[in-house]
């Protein structure tokens, strides 16, 4: 197992990674750059609050030219980008460069979500495999069979809940019903789920740039901390398989091949953080949304059938993930503009889900739009969230369940939002769920 180091090189991963980067877009924002200002604006406002902005970058051209990178707001070009071939996953300095040597000689050893063999940034011929040994085992089906016991577990912890009393919803039902679920896939002992959404919600930020070293170093402990865990849990699995997701991802073999020890914990670790942490934010921000718009909930009184909808339309006007990155592999041209060979592009999946060319009076939230599936929060491409039917079911059961036991829930004052800028979701929500 890695084991956190400390020293020169924990400095130098957070000077090339969150100082200088941090420094770099506070100056260029200033100067009006406009992923600077995007960044900027992303620490200070919930998704609602930077529609303004995509708005003027949209207006300005499909893919802006930044002072750090290509920016697109289009969602014709994100979803270009996402599926093009001429693009790999991820963000990294250009090989033989001096920030490229630092990156590497200051390596943690961390498994890390942005970092291979993470299937978010792994490619060809890599990524074929490992998705496909996945993906035989996380199917629709799957997925399909644990909707009776997620309802389960929904009513379960809402019956733990006074509801005449304040509760935080986030902490008490948002993101228990998820952990709970994705533990359950992955065999993981009841008593261990607390610490393993406590591990999950600290190394949340892995996914941001430009964090103070404080904040970096927590990180780096909770990603080492969960490292050490899922070792150990993967032994236990290995040495008493049972009928769980985990046993069968252990198990799985592609031409008498399976994932190797390194590439079966950041597989199973993708899952589990990426299982939950995205889902939290999905049903608070769905949470928000259908409180704010009552009309909306009477719509799914009256007709229960469009709860699906609902959900899409949770993930489009507010999705768990603001943007991610791109890397061009070699020169070639987005939306009529040239990237070359190396070019980064960020691809804001926020703002391409309100974009006016797509969906009629895009802020406006419409659990009946028809076409609110046509939304990009799960990615494109070969990239596509493997765990997007999950969320998806887990969204519908977890809300439906919800406002059908307590159609009176209020929200009260000290709803606060993450203070990241890539997850976008709620750290506290405070209610009372019979009003």
């Amino acid at each position: 197992m890695a084991v956190r180091d400390s020293g020169l090189k924990p400095a130098v991963r957070w000077g090339i990674n969150h100082a200088v980067p941090r420094l770099a877009l506070r100056v260029a924002a200033r100067r009006g750059d406009p992923q600077a200002r995007l960044f900027v604006a992303a620490g200070a406002a919930p998704t609602a609050g930077l529609g303004g902005l995509f708005d003027e970058l949209r207006e300005r051209a499909p893919l802006l030219r930044g002072a750090f990178s290509h920016v697109t707001t289009s969602h014709a070009a994100v979803r270009e980008v996402l599926s093009s071939n001429d693009f790999r996953s991820g963000v990294t300095p250009a090989e033989g460069g001096l920030a490229r040597r630092l990156v590497e000689w200051s390596a943690s050893g961390l498994l890390h979500p942005m970092a291979p063999p993470s299937l978010l940034v792994s490619e060809p011929p890599e990524h074929q495999r490992y998705r496909k040994l996945v993906t035989r085992v996380f199917t629709m089906r799957a997925v399909e069979n644990l909707r009776g016991r997620t309802e389960q577990i929904a009513n379960e912890l809402l019956d733990t809940i006074d509801p005449a009393e304040p509760t935080d919803l986030v902490q008490t039902y948002c993101g228990l019903l998820p952990v709970t679920v994705i533990a359950e896939i992955l065999g993981v002992p009841a008593a261990q789920r607390e610490r393993v959404l406590a591990l999950g919600t600290a190394a949340a930020p892995s996914l941001d740039m430009a964090l103070p070293w404080r904040r970096f170093r927590a990180v780096e402990a909770a990603l080492a901390a969960f490292d050490t865990w899922l070792g150990d849990h993967l032994d236990r699995v290995r040495a008493n398989p049972g009928d769980d997701l985990l046993s069968q991802l252990v198990a799985a073999r592609e031409d008498g091949v399976g994932l190797t020890d390194l590439e079966l914990r950041a597989t199973a670790g993708l899952v589990l953080a990426a299982g939950f942490e995205t889902t939290v934010n999905l049903l608070g921000n769905g949470v928000a949304l259908l409180h704010a718009n009552p009309d909306q909930l009477t719509v799914l009184r009256d007709d229960p059938a469009y709860w699906p909808n609902a959900v899409e339309e949770v993930l489009r006007v507010d999705p768990p993930v603001l943007l991610t990155g791109r890397t061009c592999l070699r020169d070639t041209e987005i939306a009529g503009v040239p990237v070359p060979e190396g070019g980064l592009v960020t691809t804001v999946l926020a703002a391409a889900n309100r974009d006016p060319s797509v969906f009629a009076d895009p802020a406006r939230f419409d659990v009946r739009r028809p076409n609110a599936r046509e939304h990009i929060s799960f990615s494109a491409g070969r990239h596509y969230c493997l765990g997007a039917a999950l969320a998806r079911m887990e969204g519908e059961v977890g809300l439906r369940v919800l406002f059908d036991r307590f159609p009176d829930l209020r929200l009260l004052p000290g709803a606060r939002h993450r203070d990241t800028r890539i997850l976008r979701g709620y750290a506290h929500l405070p209610a009372r769920l019979n009003g």
